[in-house]
């Protein structure tokens, strides 16, 4: 089975290329190739298998065709810009979220198979705020640039797929944490921080207050879901290829009580309010819960863990990591 993993450099790809790695199957096949796609070529892993490791834009259809050669399988899509920077630069969303997934439909379309394609789609393509808790069949209308281009990715992947272009499934993801290496320019990426930050010994700024709810995953979680949505039986989807996994409901003052709870209160006390109102405009259309019944009842998409089980799941996988990249 050869796999593509577009923005394999990232911390999610990393982590995905590293389970496969270590497994060298998926869904009982064995993994024949890995080919890892970045603006800067990831660095290579050790693995049972021939990785590849290129560098490119997203937005290039040779770079896209050469990372999805024929004989590839499944496409997993990760590489986007986020969403505070979409926000930002109107031009440069549109080039990587929008340009970028229709040069990886065209290069899927020329494969003699149509591939699996795992689409990294995102909360942020739905508004409803904090009082939400949004059905399966949830109406998608984002109030920010990222999720527009979310959504049209979808559609167009969605569609791709009724034509037998290619097999999506588009995830969901709800904000992932905690995220290791430096904050990012996503508008959630504070959701990370808080937890992150007093657990490295430096303060950090919230700019939400703690009564604020988010939708949220850990990466242990989205990498399972990743390899489930890769061999999964699509023929359940029909023409809805979208999935809204089963994330977790948390305010920020919960996060802040799992943190003191496994790492102390000093940890806690290390995170002092900065109101943002930029920052808060952009996350607080996002709704706050999914029902996410369709994902589970239908698909077997796995549970999120605990709070403080995510906070553990850091200490253990990347805090040392993290630790050594920023010098600390």
């Amino acid at each position: 089975m050869q796999i593509t993993i577009l923005g394999g450099g990232g911390f999610l790809g990393r982590k995905l290329a590293q389970r496969l790695a270590q497994e060298g199957t998926l869904g009982g096949q064995p993994v024949t190739g890995l080919t890892l796609f970045d603006l800067q070529a990831p660095a290579s892993l050790p693995a049972p298998f021939p990785v590849r490791c290129l560098g490119g834009n997203i937005a290039d259809p040779e770079a896209v065709k050469a990372a999805i050669p024929a004989g590839t399988d499944v496409v997993v899509h990760l590489a986007a810009v986020v969403s505070a920077q979409a926000e930002a630069d109107f031009d440069l969303g549109l080039t990587v979220n929008l340009h970028g997934t229709l040069a990886v439909l065209q290069a899927c379309r020329a494969l003699p198979a149509p591939p699996r394609v795992v689409f990294t789609s995102s909360v942020a393509s739905f508004s409803g705020g904090q009082d939400a808790r949004l059905e399966d069949d949830a109406r998608q209308l984002p109030g920010n640039s990222y999720g527009a281009e979310k959504a049209i990715g979808e559609l167009l992947l969605q569609d791709a797929s009724r034509k037998g272009f290619l097999d999506a499934v588009n995830i969901r993801l709800p904000t992932v944490i905690i995220r290791p290496g430096r904050p990012n320019k996503a508008a959630s990426s504070f959701v990370s921080a808080i937890l992150r930050e007093p657990l490295l010994g430096l303060e950090t700024e919230l700019p939400v207050p703690e009564d604020f709810a988010v939708w949220i995953c850990s990466p242990r979680r989205a990498v399972e879901w990743f390899l489930h949505a890769m061999t999964m039986d699509t023929g359940p989807l029909g023409l809805d290829r979208g999935i809204n996994p089963p994330g977790r409901s948390a305010t920020v003052g919960k996060m802040l009580s799992a943190l003191a709870e496994v790492a102390g209160p000093a940890a806690r006390a290390r995170v002092r309010h900065a109101p943002d109102p930029a920052i808060e405009a952009i996350v607080g259309t996002w709704p706050a819960s999914f029902t996410a019944e369709r994902a589970r009842r239908l698909f077997g998409f796995s549970e999120q863990e605990s709070l403080e089980e995510i906070v553990q799941a850091f200490i253990e996988d990347d805090l040392a990591a993290t630790r050594a990249e920023r010098g600390l």
